[in-house]
């Protein structure tokens, strides 16, 4: 049983996933595993195949400071080594790739030179059997090489084990996700359906912690004021009562699950005193500072990021589980997309990657929001926009498809799309309608669907074949959910796909996600 494996982790929100198909040895590792961990988009692979010798007789280490990945196929190895590499995975942004000799009796390392390298990472490896004069390591965070000497390298060569597996085991430095007590600071301006669910998902992690409120059109009375007792917070037609405890300490301050909550109603956001509050990151929430130089207000007020819940015309675009690893540490200001572009990306990803997308259509289901009206009303922009949206199902333009060629430049012109807001408080859903350059089958499509869903987008992707409706993804926290029986197939190159997703929780897992995934950039 790889229990030592899972031990070895000791990872925070980690998911293991062990398919065993018998063992071949007496040691504590089986000989087919598959171990996935999920931390922060984090991926690990072990697979075992056969057992002859100790340690793969080829090795290619790659780091890579914008993703966290470490994929450790092995096809022939007879030694328990691998379950403590899992220990490796504390460091952050890492990729690693470890790629066995197909030969399964060789028991010593070729002649070979090993280089990998990035602005934090590198490693090289020259030598032949057991010689360990020849490694080096040179990393800021994996920290200098074993010792020769060391027990642990007696060790290695006693069991006839590689030297360079005592380096992989090594303990990492802890990494700190803020200067300020370890959590990430967030503050929120915007006290609207996302700032407040926003509010509500990150009372439920322990990797941030939200310490700020403001909202420039409420009145900070109304929003905690003693006799409302933080009415707006509290109550939610649509995700029910909160259900953590909220006390109401004076005309400023909310108490959420005995954690201290500020709340001010500046108009302008150099104005809110985001230093005061200790915030890092702010949650520009809105919907009124959406562009560079608008959101980048929110820094002389002392915030180091600003995340806009929103599409944005000039700043950086991200969908996690898409292309947040091309997220710089310079990059100050950055939007999250839309709700629409979180479902579609990930869908339009995996599909594309897969087989290819030559065109597509994409039509979105959405739900009513904010901004329409609850009777017919002026609407100079919109006027289909100005009626009832109680009464009616009313065709919208969207950015969605076509920003999907933002976080995913290969499909750039080749998405466009259209909605319809329809009379249901929540949840919408995606029809991607697409021409694929690969011929498939909609079972083969549906299949690299589940498989996404299972392993490296697992959170993100979602793969449902039951007979659901709308209401049944209320509070899912999944950015896009494919409905395996709503889609269907023209041909084998043309398709429609189906998503759904919960326009606001889901998304307001993803900013949180986003926040999580600068913090950890920035204590690189």
């Amino acid at each position: 049983c790889p229990a030592e494996a899972a031990a070895a982790s000791g990872l925070e929100r980690v998911q293991i996933l062990l398919p065993c198909r018998g063992c071949c040895c007496s040691y504590c590792f089986p000989a087919e595993a598959a171990v996935v961990a999920g931390l922060a988009r984090l991926l690990l692979q072990l697979a075992w195949k056969g057992c002859s010798y100790c340690c793969p007789a080829e090795v290619t280490v790659a780091a890579d400071l914008a993703g966290m990945q470490l994929l450790l196929p092995c096809r022939g190895c007879c030694c328990s080594w691998p379950s403590k590499v899992a220990a490796t995975v504390a460091l952050p942004r890492l990729l690693m790739q470890l790629a066995p000799h197909t030969k399964p009796q060789l028991r010593s390392f070729p002649t070979m030179s090993l280089y990998a390298q990035s602005s934090y990472h590198k490693v090289f490896f020259n030598g032949s059997n057991q010689n360990v004069s020849s490694l080096k390591i040179q990393s800021n965070d994996l920290g200098t090489a074993v010792n020769g000497g060391s027990s642990s390298i007696r060790k290695c060569r006693s069991t006839s084990m590689q030297p360079i597996k005592a380096t992989a085991t090594e303990i990492p430095p802890a990494v700190k996700n803020s200067k300020s007590g370890g959590k990430t600071k967030v503050g929120i301006n915007g006290f609207g359906r996302i700032g407040r669910l926003v509010l509500r998902v990150a009372t439920s992690r322990d990797d941030l912690e939200v310490v700020a409120v403001n909202d420039p059109f409420i009145d900070a009375k109304y929003m905690v004021g003693k006799f409302v007792s933080a009415y707006m917070f509290k109550y939610d037609s649509t995700h029910g009562l909160f259900k953590g405890t909220i006390k109401v300490l004076d005309d400023s301050t909310l108490e959420i699950n005995g954690k201290q909550v500020k709340v001010t109603s500046k108009r302008n956001p150099e104005d809110i005193p985001w230093g005061d509050f200790g915030v890092e990151y702010v949650v520009e929430s809105s919907g009124v500072f959406t562009t560079l130089e608008k959101a980048a207000a929110h820094k002389k007020g002392g915030a180091r990021k600003v995340i806009i819940s929103a599409p944005s015309a000039d700043a950086p675009m991200f969908v996690i589980g898409v292309n947040e690893k091309t997220y710089k540490p310079n990059m100050d200001v950055v939007s999250n997309a839309s709700c629409t572009t979180n479902c579609l990306a990930p869908l339009a990803k995996v599909v594309h990657e897969e087989f290819g997308i030559a065109e597509g259509l994409m039509t979105t289901v959405h739900a009513t929001t904010a901004t329409q009206k609850t009777v017919d009303g002026p609407s100079m922009k919109d006027w289909r926009g100005g009626r009832g949206a109680s009464q009616n199902i009313i065709p919208s333009s969207t950015g969605a498809a076509k920003a999907v060629g933002k976080v995913l430049p290969e499909l750039n012109g080749k998405l466009t799309g259209m909605a319809f807001r329809v009379p249901t408080p929540n949840v919408s859903v995606v029809d991607l309608t697409c021409r694929l350059q690969k011929d498939a089958s909609y079972e083969e499509v549906k299949a690299a669907i589940k498989f996404a869903s299972e392993g490296p987008l697992k959170g993100i992707l979602g793969y449902t074949d039951d007979d659901v409706v709308s209401n049944d993804f209320t509070g899912d926290s999944r950015s896009s959910i494919f409905d395996a029986k709503a889609g269907i197939a023209l041909s084998s190159s043309f398709v429609k796909l189906v998503s759904w997703y919960d326009n606001e929780w889901g998304y307001s897992n993803r900013v949180l996600d986003l926040i999580e995934h600068m913090a950890l950039v920035a204590a690189i």
